[in-house]
């Protein structure tokens, strides 16, 4: 009998959840870019569209303007077809020695603008601006070799009643440094990038965007507070403004390098449930996919990158463009 709900199951040995989602098949994959109609006469994400949509959930729209109708900049809806569903109980339980639990989460779409735009380095300063005070784990996948199924610009926010393994390993690490040294591995990585400069891409005042000194993948490209900060939700306004401008140049940076490359970029934060944390740090990873995990990272869990991160950022620096020009 197969799977006929969305379920939480966890591999006894490495201890790592994946989500059994088989609703997931049944997405629709986004047509060719020559079936799209100017001003995005088929895409559901598209103003007009609305109806194609489930109900908002969240939107910054026009003064006057309805749930639900045209007239929005920013719009939040349920996805379709989610990983996770809000309803129902978790009922934790066992099969033999293996632990499993029903797929109760949320899976949101953030829809970041009303016209029909591939390219979130396309999105005005002040657009970016509004989407990142939507963004509360969130990723983001740009491009079909980075998972996205519809080409109109847009995010994912999935949360889970478990901490992710990758996130959990990283905090795991975190928490051993301060535990050793009594101090944030982030602000010290912070620091020694700053004084070296050599893996730095842009810094501002209250950023600072590098490549990691162990990158994973050609042109991994981070972006970090510089005030330690655990909550990504504790982030300021004038914050928000300083970051959208700097994740839009990075964007600009990369698709300028690397011609319009598929990408991820997920934000690292806390635990919404916990308190401020002295030992991490949240942060957005970016994640150009320029090449594929093979057999040799899937056997051992390394990665292979054959790109130096002091080579990649000095070729993100060289690049020159400018995020406050009009939209291409």
């Amino acid at each position: 009998m197969g799977v006929l709900m969305s379920e939480l199951r966890k591999d006894p040995i490495v201890g790592r959840w994946v989500i059994i989602a088989p609703d997931r098949a049944k997405r629709p994959m986004s047509p060719k870019s020559e079936a799209f109609v100017p001003g995005g006469g088929l895409c559901p994400f598209c103003a007009g569209q609305e109806q194609n949509t489930p109900f908002e959930i969240l939107a910054y729209r026009d003064r006057g303007s309805k749930p639900n109708d045209p007239n929005w900049r920013v719009r939040v809806v349920p996805n379709k077809f989610p990983a996770l569903g809000i309803e129902g109980n978790l009922n934790k339980r066992g099969e033999g020695i293996y632990d499993k639990m029903n797929g109760i989460g949320a899976h949101e779409v953030i829809i970041e603008c009303p016209h029909h735009e591939v390219s979130m380095a396309n999105l005005t300063e002040e657009n970016i601006r509004e989407v990142l005070w939507v963004y509360g784990m969130l990723f983001k996948n740009v491009g079909v070799a980075g998972g996205a199924s519809l080409e109109h610009s847009h995010s994912q926010l999935i949360v889970t009643p478990i901490v992710p393994i990758n996130v959990w390993e990283e905090m795991t690490g975190a928490l051993e440094f301060f535990d050793y040294r009594g101090r944030c591995i982030f602000c010290d990585m912070i620091h020694q990038e700053l004084s070296a400069e050599r893996r730095v891409v842009v810094d501002t005042p209250n950023f600072v965007s590098f490549t990691p000194f162990a990158s994973r993948f050609p042109f991994e490209t981070w972006i970090l507070p510089k005030a330690h900060n655990s909550h990504y939700e504790n982030i300021q306004k004038n914050e928000v403004e300083e970051l959208g401008t700097l994740l839009k140049t990075i964007l600009m940076k990369i698709e300028t390098v690397l011609d319009r490359p598929a990408y991820n970029y997920i934000i690292h934060t806390s635990p919404f449930d916990t308190r401020e944390l002295p030992h991490y740090h949240w942060h957005i990873e970016i994640i150009p996919r320029l090449t594929r995990v093979a057999g040799f990272e899937w056997g051992t869990g390394f990665y292979i990158n054959q790109v130096a991160p002091e080579e990649a950022a000095a070729f993100l620096r060289e690049a020159e463009v400018d995020p406050t020009g009009p939209r291409k």
